[in-house]
């Protein structure tokens, strides 16, 4: 329980403040930083692009994975980009800042999960949706955290609250220990055979690469579309609701799926998450934005869990990484990709990002062919 509770700790401050708080600080920047769309499509993207370096060290050093020092390195990282942002407002900076950072948070995410899906096997496999769950914590907690803001509190004292958060989560996950990697896996719950194993991993690496596409359009925009029709403290409060339902959801899908093949909960979860995201694009209200926010927040980090779960299965060394990769390339692809369309405002954005989560749905039906792994409470 302490192992995934400092997991969950190091996810929280990497991923849901590190990574993830750029969203609500959004437009609070566009409102005092005079930051334009165009440049903040820009940091987002580098964030991204330092998220796929991260990742792939990752698949070119695999001992980075089982190592205490990196882990502790990252946080460091992570929690000095953040706090030296509000130092500067030369754009070459911030994107070297926010590169750097993500490069950071991907090597703190490859090496917990991978930890976690390796070592919390078994009766203990339920306590991975807790410690993925992390990442919705953090995000729970920055989102709250900027949303009571006074109006009049500066974009800068934003990022160096977020920058004390993170360092108080790294606090508590400092002393984790990091297993070692397993020589296989316990069970084969995907097909036998080399051939078998390597489909179902090509699929699953195509469905986590446009879930990935998707997925960061709604994480990049849905604040500030909430923000445009609204206000600031109105997207940092829809984003508070999207971490808090991301936090419980790993655990509810765990609960809902006993018994059920990862496969099916997988497309499902998919299929909802594009629900989630096109309804504050058609229909732009509180009570949509808040529907919206559930559903899109109550299934990332469940896909996220479901493929590190099939990908370890398939006995693919550095699946994690490799997966990860594929997301990275889909989170950089993502903002560009709706570049075109941003004229129209967030809305019309939101609605592609849906729809390339609904193609990795249709994608995934093609792993409920495979006789793939039961849910039991992992």
């Amino acid at each position: 329980m302490l192992f995934a509770l400092q997991m969950a700790a190091a996810l929280a401050g990497a991923m849901g403040v590190g990574r993830f708080v750029y969203t609500p600080i959004l437009p609070i920047m566009h409102a005092q930083a005079g930051l334009s769309d165009e440049l903040g499509a820009v940091l987002a993207t580098s964030n991204y692009a330092g998220y796929l370096a991260g990742a792939l060290a990752g698949v070119v050093v695999p001992g980075l994975l089982w190592s205490r020092r990196t882990l502790r390195g990252g946080l460091v990282v992570v929690v000095a980009s953040l706090a030296l942002m509000p130092l500067t407002a030369a754009p070459e900076l911030w994107i070297a800042l926010r590169t750097l950072g993500g490069t950071a948070s991907a090597v703190v995410f490859v090496i917990a999960v991978s930890s976690m899906a390796r070592a919390l096997r078994g009766e203990s496999g339920y306590l991975l949706g807790w410690g993925v769950g992390g990442v919705g914590a953090g995000i729970a907690l920055s989102g709250g955290v900027l949303h009571v803001l006074p109006d009049s509190a500066s974009w800068t004292n934003a990022w160096y609250l977020s920058a004390a958060l993170a360092g108080v989560l790294a606090a508590v996950a400092w002393s984790v220990r990091v297993p070692g990697p397993a020589a296989a896996p316990e069970s084969s719950p995907v097909p036998d055979g080399c051939s078998g194993r390597r489909r179902v991993f090509v699929v699953l690496l195509v469905v986590y690469s446009l879930e990935g596409l998707g997925y960061i359009i709604a994480g990049t925009f849905l604040p500030a579309m909430i923000a445009s029709v609204g206000t600031a403290g109105a997207g940092s409060g829809v984003w508070a609701i999207v971490g808090i339902a991301a936090a419980v959801s790993t655990v509810l899908w765990t609960r809902l799926g006993q018994g059920v093949r990862l496969p099916l909960l997988l497309v499902a979860a998919l299929m909802l998450q594009a629900v989630g995201i096109a309804l504050p694009a058609l229909w732009p209200i509180p009570v949509m934005a808040v529907t919206g926010a559930v559903l899109f927040g109550g299934t990332f980090l469940a896909i996220t869990g479901m493929a590190a779960r099939i990908g370890d299965s398939t006995g693919v060394a550095v699946a994690m990484p490799l997966l990860t990769t594929g997301y990275s390339v889909g989170q950089i692809l993502g903002p560009l990709s709706v570049l075109p369309v941003l004229d129209r405002g967030y809305g019309a954005a939101l609605l592609v990002g849906a729809g390339f989560v609904t193609v990795a749905a249709l994608v995934a039906v093609q792993l409920c062919r495979e006789d793939g792994p039961r849910s039991r409470r992992s």
